[in-house]
């Protein structure tokens, strides 16, 4: 049996209990080195196998894979915040299923999610945000045609931008570029929820700057933004007037 398991933001205490009670029974744990905290790894069994994926290829991935599970064995394949989120796993699994074998997802809190929480903030304000962009940059990984920053940010809508704060003055440009005023709010937040945490607070204007002054190129997220200013509306669901299934309220 193979688990694809969901490591969280960074901090070992935020992988889901099913994802670490997997971890404590795996026979062998492949693990994305370069961006799994180590601590995750403290959960593993005393004879559990451990590789580091950022050293191997996907065939030599798949090959501890299929060993481990014919051997009897569960192997847990350990990737950072959700697997399904830049996780590069329907490569694996289409790989299993070609093989007959059987294999489960166990999700995990993405770090998109531990940068808000690093920023107290909330991605969908009234009136301000209601939709949430997950997006990277175009680097020597292309990105599908119609799915460029500045297309995205015409919407103005929240954008959390992943694997690219080592491109950000190209990053900025495209902002500018779509739509976003260079005052509108943005923030960097390197290893979220980690130990070493580091919040950058900037503008869009600025965001190439304040990654070079603070050395961030990698290990963060790019956040953009009216969702971090002060200006919104509160929620109609705990409004005294507001009716719906549960209250009834004053309005009639």
């Amino acid at each position: 049996m193979i688990n694809f398991v969901g490591a969280g933001p960074g901090a070992p205490d935020l992988i889901t209990l099913r994802g670490a009670e997997l971890l404590k029974t795996a026979d062998a744990i492949i693990y994305a080195g370069s961006l799994i905290n180590p601590a995750l790894l403290e959960y593993a069994g005393s004879g559990c196998e451990l590789h580091n994926s950022a050293e191997m290829t996907l065939d030599q991935v798949m090959a501890v894979l299929l060993r481990v599970h014919r051997a009897g064995g569960m192997a847990v394949r350990l990737h950072t915040g959700d697997p399904s989120i830049y996780g590069a796993v329907r490569e694996q699994m289409d790989r299993l299923k070609a093989e007959g074998v059987p294999y489960e997802i166990c999700p995990g809190v993405s770090s998109f999610c531990g940068a808000a929480a690093a920023l107290k903030t909330e991605y969908t304000l009234p009136q301000v945000s209601q939709s949430v962009i997950i997006t990277r940059r175009a680097g020597r990984t292309p990105v599908p045609p119609g799915e460029s920053i500045s297309s995205f940010a015409a919407h103005g809508a929240s954008m959390v931008i992943f694997l690219s704060t080592g491109l950000a003055e190209k990053v900025q440009g495209e902002l500018l570029a779509g739509g976003y005023n260079a005052d509108t709010p943005a923030a960097i937040v390197y290893k979220a929820t980690w130990p070493d945490e580091k919040v950058f607070r900037c503008t869009v204007g600025t965001i190439a700057e304040t990654a070079a002054q603070n050395g961030v190129s990698n290990m963060a997220l790019i956040l953009v933004g009216d969702f971090m200013g002060y200006d919104y509306q509160l929620s109609r669901l705990y409004d005294p007037a507001f009716t719906h299934a549960f209250r009834q309220g004053s309005e009639g």
